[in-house]
């Protein structure tokens, strides 16, 4: 009498599935460490219950094209000084926020700087968040 059975089931194990595994898990923490901070402090920051007091009083931008704009509104290189010293006039505390599209020559931002800093302005540069 044959007692045992025509499937024989095999105890060997497939490592091609173990190994997908663990490169998977290999690209994931490899993809995610960058955005880890170990240098961070893990800081419990009070809650303010005003408001905050910063508000934009001005934007310069700055396009590829060379083009100036201030508050959406074009005007040319030659009358910044005069159109930023008539649009913060009796304004306390000017402040300018400086937008400059990539590929602008420096000179173009540091120019607008320049004129923040003759006519005492505070000057802000905004940057696209990565």
């Amino acid at each position: 009498m044959n007692l045992r059975g025509r499937n024989k089931i095999s105890p060997e194990f497939s490592m091609s599935s173990m190994t997908d595994i663990v490169f998977l898990l290999l690209i994931f923490f490899m993809l995610t460490s960058p955005a880890i901070t170990p240098e961070a402090l893990d800081l419990i920051l009070p809650k303010a219950k005003g408001k905050t007091t910063t508000k934009q009083n001005v934007a310069v931008s700055i396009t590829k094209d060379l083009q100036i704009y201030i508050d959406k509104e074009r005007v040319s290189s030659s009358s910044l000084e005069a159109r930023l010293q008539q649009a913060l006039s009796g304004v306390e505390d000017p402040t300018i926020i400086l937008r400059a599209e990539e590929g602008v020559p420096i000179e173009r931002a540091v120019n607008v700087m320049d004129i923040a800093n003759r006519n005492r302005y505070k000057i802000v540069l905004a940057v696209k968040p990565e």
